[in-house]
């Protein structure tokens, strides 16, 4: 994708908090991954990562990615939330379903704490072929 298609994404979106969030995270996401962003199933996502479960089923998703939605903005953790709970603690306010982070408003969480979640997501999924699904790790 190009920079035209993040620019195109980042128009669409109409609140300005959700919008300045949305250019915060492509900062930090590409400082936490070295990879450029391109808009993915309706999200913003960086790099790639090869999975394979157990039950033979395999495939390539994206290794880190957001999206700007009405609510909050969501930070996608396939390796689960809960791979992640030290840091989480620490993070700010947040909510989280199993494989995602729900950010009201980044001005209120800890950016460096974030960065590190989304690095630590994104070397665990790059590391080689990931063998769990999002609900497989343990979670808060």
């Amino acid at each position: 994708m190009t920079s035209t298609d993040i620019a195109a994404y980042l128009a669409r979106i109409k609140s300005p908090k959700r919008r300045r969030d949305a250019e915060t995270m492509l900062e930090l996401i590409n400082r936490a991954t070295g990879e450029e962003p391109r808009i993915r199933s309706g999200l913003v996502a960086f790099g790639t990562y090869h999975y394979k479960y157990v039950s033979g089923r395999e495939g390539d998703s994206a290794a880190a990615g957001f999206a700007a939605r009405s609510a909050a903005t969501t930070v996608y953790l396939a390796d689960g939330v809960g791979a992640h709970s030290d840091l989480l603690d620490k993070l700010g306010p947040h909510t989280t379903g199993v494989g995602c982070l729900y950010l009201k408003d980044l001005t209120d969480v800890d950016l460096d704490v974030l960065e590190a979640i989304v690095r630590r997501s994104y070397q665990t999924l790059t590391a080689g072929t990931y063998p769990l699904r999002a609900r497989e790790t343990d979670h808060p």
